[in-house]
């Protein structure tokens, strides 16, 4: 491969998928996180938007970015693990009382049916990586106060 074609084939096109990546999505791919997380849009009618890079049966990998804070809530079918990508804020697992902050470069890591929230967004753009195992179905979500909200008033795709 000569320089510049490789230099082509890294460059992500505007979902954040390299030329590279995008023509092994089938075995193996990669992804520009970043650019990934600036296309997200600046408003939302939903809690959060959410860029599925795969969506296997065995995990998904996603981009989100979070509009406001998230009510208590649970997944039932799937383990998930968020790495902070950018922007602070506040919250907790299993337990109301145990209120912390996350902030860049930190893995919140809690299995199905754990109840978390996210009382409080302090600096934005809040942007996670989201590890899912097995695959989340995107309307896998409950509320602990079903008046809270619905799976399709908390997420919406994007790209």
């Amino acid at each position: 491969m000569q320089a510049h074609d490789h230099d082509t084939a890294s460059v992500p096109d505007q979902d954040g998928h390299t030329q590279a990546g995008r023509a092994q999505e089938g075995r193996a791919a990669c992804f520009d996180i970043a650019a990934i997380a600036a296309s997200l849009p600046e408003t939302a009618r939903t809690l959060l938007v959410d860029h599925r890079m795969t969506d296997r049966e065995a995990a998904s990998a996603r981009v989100f970015r979070v509009y406001a804070a998230t009510p208590p809530h649970y997944h039932a079918g799937c383990d998930e693990y968020l790495y902070v990508i950018s922007g602070r804020g506040s919250f907790w697992m299993e337990d109301p009382a145990r209120l912390a902050e996350f902030r860049p470069g930190q893995l919140l890591f809690f299995e199905r049916r754990v109840v978390h929230a996210m009382p409080a967004l302090f600096e934005g753009p809040v942007v996670f990586l989201a590890i899912d195992t097995p695959r989340r179905d995107p309307k896998d979500i409950i509320f602990v106060d079903p008046e809270a909200g619905t799976p399709e008033g908390f997420i919406a795709a994007h790209g």
